[in-house]
């Protein structure tokens, strides 16, 4: 029954949810650290994922703000009313949520990373659970609250859907980072929007997406899926925009590598000013929606 994850919004957990509490460091292989926590939400992030998922909230920068615990408690109120609590875990443990903290490392080592740290934040709440008889479990990409009974393997949950207004969301938190400066944040965000997109209209046809990494081996196998190679039958113009494409996201790899907020700061880095961080959030923006409708004018 939903009703069982109003258990979730006890100030404990909520505090778990929102990336307050920690519970130690995992280790890399490279003997780099990062917490054993959720990402980080701030207040502005929790407003931006309530009018994600239905619930329209507005930061106020001015004073006035609700607490943190606040926003995710109307939020999960919200979501176990209209049977969305799962699909708000999903998204919030999926590992796109966890790209800042982990991203510089290899495919493997993020996937075990992440696989760890959800396994252990899970267990945390579920300490909190066991005295009332309940736990929460994943079976399959489903978050489901039920009495205590057979462990049941942890999958990691990825996003179900991309669809406009996710992309709109999240080009809406990157302008929001350029607006307070934070440059480096916006691409991330440019970088990660196309990954995601690219991974989801890969997994549409039933495939595999690439474990390197590599958004642009990323974006040759979609090519490759959707049959979005130029030729001689399709207008000049299109071919054009086309291979325009190929520019756009080698430029946004590049530009990830060298001046994102995923690596330390090295000698090849160079600065970015406002008006290249909107180019690359709206070129992002732009790309993945029309990888977007070439998925669903494919199906």
């Amino acid at each position: 029954m939903s009703d069982a994850f109003n258990l979730l919004r006890s100030k404990e957990i909520i505090a778990i949810l929102d990336g307050d509490t920690k519970y130690g460091d995992y280790e890399f292989e490279d003997c780099t650290t990062v917490k054993i926590a959720m990402p980080y939400l701030s207040g502005s992030d929790l407003c931006d994922l309530s009018t994600l998922f239905g619930l329209p909230v507005t930061y106020s920068w001015n004073g006035g703000a609700l607490s943190r615990w606040q926003y995710l408690d109307n939020l999960l109120e919200y979501c176990i009313k209209n049977n969305k609590c799962s699909s708000l875990l999903a998204y919030m443990f999926s590992l796109a949520q966890f790209s800042k903290v982990l991203n510089g490392h290899g495919a493997t080592e993020i996937k075990e990373a992440h696989q760890t740290i959800v396994s252990n934040i899970i267990e945390q709440i579920n300490g909190l659970l066991f005295f009332g008889g309940n736990e929460l479990v994943i079976i399959g990409q489903n978050f489901v609250i039920q009495p205590i009974g057979n462990k049941i393997e942890i999958v990691a949950p990825t996003i179900k859907t991309i669809d406009r207004e996710y992309i709109k969301s999240i080009s809406s938190r990157a302008m929001r980072d350029i607006e307070q400066n934070d440059f480096d944040s916006a691409i991330t965000k440019s970088r990660t929007l196309l990954e995601e997109t690219f991974c989801y209209v890969i997994e549409k046809k039933n495939e595999t997406p690439s474990d390197s990494g590599d958004i642009s081996k990323l974006f040759k196998q979609v090519k490759t899926l959707y049959n979005m190679h130029t030729d001689t039958n399709t207008d000049r113009r299109i071919n054009t925009l086309l291979s325009g494409l190929n520019s756009i996201v080698s430029a946004v790899a590049e530009m990830r590598n060298k001046d994102s907020d995923a690596h330390g700061v090295g000698a090849a880095r160079i600065p970015i000013k406002e008006h290249h961080a909107r180019l690359f959030v709206n070129s992002s923006m732009a790309m993945a929606d029309f990888i977007l409708s070439v998925q669903q004018n494919n199906s």
